[in-house]
C-alpha cells in the first residue's frame, strides 16, 4: 500500500522523536550548510558508531564550526553535557559563540586548550573529527595520556581522520592526513583498547596522496573511524 507524503513525513517525525540521534539531525536550528553536508559526512552512522546517548558527558576536541557539536548537545540532552575544547585560542571564536548560544544550554567552552583542561567529573566520551593529525608528534602522546585520565573506565575515545597511505607512518602536513596504523599504535600505547572500526566514510577512489583541501578530493577523502575504550 502506498503512503501519502503527509503520512511519510509523520512517520519520519515519529522516528526522529524516538531516536535521539535522528532527532538531533532533524534539529531545525542546524545551519543549512551543515544539513547540506550530511549526505557526505554521514552523521547518523558516525554518532551511532560513537555510541552517543542521552545523559553522557562528552568532550569534543577542536569543534570548529560546530557541525557535530550541535548534534552532540541534542543527543546527550539536558542531563548530559558537552565540553568544547579548542586547540588554539585565537582560532576558537566560532566555538566560543556556539557555546554561548542559549538555544542549547549544555555546552562549556574550555578556555585555553586541551593541555590545560581538567574536567570536574569523569567523561563518557572524547570525540574528535579530522583533527588528530593536527597535533604534533611529541604532543600526541601527551594528549592521549591526558584523555585516558579524563575518561571513566569503559569510556570511549573516538577518532575520525583523513587516511594517509597504509603503513607509511605519515602524519599531518602538508597533506593533512595520518596513517591509520600510526593512530592505533599511539592510542593503544596510552593504555586504550581498540573496540571498533567503521567503514562508513571510506573512499577507495582516494589515492591518499593528495592534500585534503585540493578541490579534486576535498569533502570526499578516504576517512577512517576508530573507537577506543579505556579498560
Amino acid at each position: 500500500m502506498l503512503l501519502s507524503a503527509a503520512s511519510l513525513m509523520s512517520a519520519g517525525g515519529a522516528r526522529a522523536q524516538g531516536d535521539p540521534i535522528a532527532s538531533a539531525i532533524a534539529d531545525p536550528l542546524r545551519p543549512d550548510a551543515d544539513r547540506a553536508a550530511d549526505a557526505r559526512r554521514k552523521p547518523a552512522e558516525t554518532l551511532a558508531f560513537a555510541q552517543v546517548r542521552p545523559g553522557m558527558k562528552v568532550a569534543e576536541l577542536f569543534p570548529g564550526g560546530g557541525y557535530f557539536s550541535r548534534m552532540l548537545s541534542r543527543v546527550v540532552g539536558k542531563d548530559g553535557h558537552v565540553w568544547l575544547v579548542p586547540w588554539q585560542e585565537p582560532q576558537s571564536g566560532r566555538t566560543r559563540r556556539l557555546a554561548a548560544d542559549p538555544s542549547y544550554g549544555n555546552f562549556t567552552f574550555v578556555e585555553g586548550n586541551l593541555l590545560g583542561f581538567r574536567p570536574g567529573e569523569p567523561l563518557d566520551l572524547v570525540f574528535t573529527v579530522q583533527n588528530y593529525h593536527d597535533i604534533t608528534s611529541p604532543q600526541r602522546a601527551q594528549v592521549n595520556q591526558l584523555i585516558y585520565r579524563w575518561l571513566r573506565p569503559g569510556g570511549a575515545y573516538v577518532i575520525l581522520d583523513h587516511a594517509a597511505v597504509d603503513g607509511s607512518g605519515y602524519a599531518t602536513l602538508p597533506l593533512h592526513r595520518i596513517d591509520e596504523a600510526l593512530v592505533k599504535k599511539e592510542v593503544t600505547a596510552a593504555g586504550f583498547k581498540l573496540a571498533g572500526e567503521s567503514q562508513a566514510l571510506r573512499n577507495r577512489d582516494d589515492d591518499r596522496k593528495t592534500n585534503v583541501f585540493d578541490p579534486a578530493i576535498r569533502g570526499r577523502t578516504d576517512q577512517f573511524m576508530l573507537r577506543f575504550v579505556k579498560p
